[in-house]
């Protein structure tokens, strides 16, 4: 199966703008079997199936990440 290789999460962020996090393919796969995308510092990172179902998944102690309201892939 052939992945984006850019994927856009959107978050919603409360009285402001969402916020977007630009996330790429990575080598690994996740739980899922699917591939497994992150930002570029490494923390916001996502198991992203093929029919664009997201999977957070935590990259670091303590941390709840928070799923996104949309994604949207873009393709080079």
């Amino acid at each position: 199966m052939d992945y984006p290789e850019i994927y856009e999460l959107v978050f919603q962020a409360p009285a402001v703008e969402d916020d977007v996090v630009l996330v790429r393919r990575t080598e690994k796969s996740g739980a899922g079997g699917y591939p497994v995308y992150e930002d570029e510092t490494g923390i916001v990172r996502a198991e992203i199936s093929a029919d664009g179902e997201v999977r957070m998944i935590a990259s670091g102690g303590h941390q709840a990440p928070g799923v996104p309201r949309a994604v949207r892939s873009l393709h080079p």
